[in-house]
């Protein structure tokens, strides 16, 4: 038998148990507009293996982790909504994914990584060439590699 759900009602619990850990559609989206400005990598993988926490994509030679943070989950300053139901909750929750966004980036950086933040709601292409451009800064950093990235369209 399941223990107590934290949810107001079984609605909720079954729209939680839809909510999909990767490939939602802004990730997806993120990942195409990536791929087509000419940069490959990995999807969902932990930038450090003894760090657990899963970027959305990873560039391991330029150590660029690029996190898509979703804007109720990760407190948007812009769009973040207040829950309604079961509002202590979820402001604990939304302020323990900040506290822990902060620590992965200050990890990352410790181990001479850049971890790069994106809102889902930012436009793909301006996202995607904000991406390009710290990436290649990094591989720039190391391999003397300084093209600038191609037009976003």
């Amino acid at each position: 038998m399941c223990p107590a759900s934290w949810a107001s009602s079984p609605g909720v619990a079954a729209s939680m148990r839809g909510n999909k850990g990767r490939d939602t559609s802004p990730e997806l989206a993120l990942r195409r507009a990536v791929h087509a400005l000419g940069l490959r990598y990995f999807v969902s993988r932990r930038p450090l293996k003894s760090l657990r926490r899963t970027a959305d994509l990873v560039f391991p030679k330029a150590r660029v982790a690029v996190f898509l943070d979703g804007c109720f989950w990760h407190g948007c300053p812009v769009h973040h909504t207040v829950a309604k139901t079961n509002a202590s909750f979820w402001a604990e929750k939304v302020d323990a994914n900040r506290r822990r966004d902060a620590e992965t980036n200050r990890l990352l950086q410790e181990a001479g990584w850049t971890a790069l933040r994106v809102w889902e709601h930012e436009e793909v292409g301006q996202a995607a060439a904000r991406v390009a451009t710290v990436v290649r800064a990094a591989r720039g950093a190391d391999d003397g590699d300084h093209s600038s990235p191609p037009a976003v369209k």
